[in-house]
């Protein structure tokens, strides 16, 4: 019997942004199943089962940096250069969110939102478009549908999300021509610690977080909130080349039918 000497294709890279957190680390996961080589980034330690210590045959790497840092992005980009030559795909996830009216909302409150969910997706795409123009690789921007409908007490987020959608129009007209494709995708309701620490805002009416997610529930077509790897399995959508690669410069909302209702109805 001779052994199968046919080459095996290196597995396809990926930089996942904010991989510590419900959506993030769901997103990890979905990639490294899938055969991606992952490099995870978060300031915050990874929380999950997708970097198993001592598994020499998980092709993955979790970085711990800060992305809204300039001189850490520097440091950072010298690790990943150190695991791969080329980025298929690069998932701009991190983000925070500060819940307050707009006038108890300070220039520094203010300022961190947007650095964190904006600013530093500008830094990053800079910095590692060299990567992803080697094999033509994708962008996948997580903004929100507060990007075109919102409620109250979350302006900073609100206006962050869809600065965050005009810069991946931009994106995608700029980076065409390197054969880079660039797309958001904008969830809903997703059942995370950050949904769930937000609830304390009144728009999901009284009661137990139980109470308030089940508010949030029904206030969706389909019934339901949304779960971290049903966004993954939307994100993996956008950045795998063979499923969407005549989408560039779009906004795919996954909400669960919520911005489909009039508020009216």
């Amino acid at each position: 019997m001779t052994a199968d000497r046919t080459p095996h294709p290196a597995p396809r890279t990926i930089l996942i942004t904010g991989a510590s957190g419900g959506i993030g680390s769901a997103t990890v996961r979905h990639f490294a199943h899938k055969g991606w080589r992952v490099i995870g980034v978060d300031r915050a330690p990874f929380r999950g089962d997708a970097y198993p210590q001592g598994n020499a045959s998980f092709p993955g790497v979790f970085i711990q940096g800060d992305v809204t840092d300039p001189q850490g992005l520097a440091t950072l980009l010298n690790l990943v250069c150190s695991h791969t030559v080329a980025l298929e795909a690069l998932v701009n996830n991190a983000a925070i969110q500060i819940a307050k009216p707009i006038i108890e909302t300070s220039i520094e409150e203010w300022d961190a939102v947007l650095t964190a969910n904006l600013s530093s997706v500008f830094m990053g795409v800079k910095l590692f478009h060299p990567l992803l123009k080697v094999n033509g690789g994708a962008i996948v921007n997580v903004s929100s549908v507060h990007a075109v409908a919102t409620s109250k007490n979350i302006a900073a987020y609100a206006a962050s999300k869809g600065g965050l959608l005009a810069l991946t129009r931009a994106m995608a007209i700029e980076f065409a021509e390197d054969n880079i494709r660039a797309n958001a995708i904008l969830p809903g309701a997703v059942d995370t610690q950050m949904l769930r620490a937000g609830l304390s805002r009144d728009h999901a009416g009284d009661g137990t977080i139980e109470e308030r997610l089940e508010n949030l529930a029904r206030n969706t077509v389909s019934g339901k909130v949304g779960t971290p790897e049903e966004i993954a399995h939307a994100i993996y959508f956008l950045a795998d080349g063979e499923q969407s690669s005549f989408m560039t410069g779009q906004a795919l909302i996954v909400d669960g039918g919520a911005t489909a209702r009039l508020s009216t109805e």
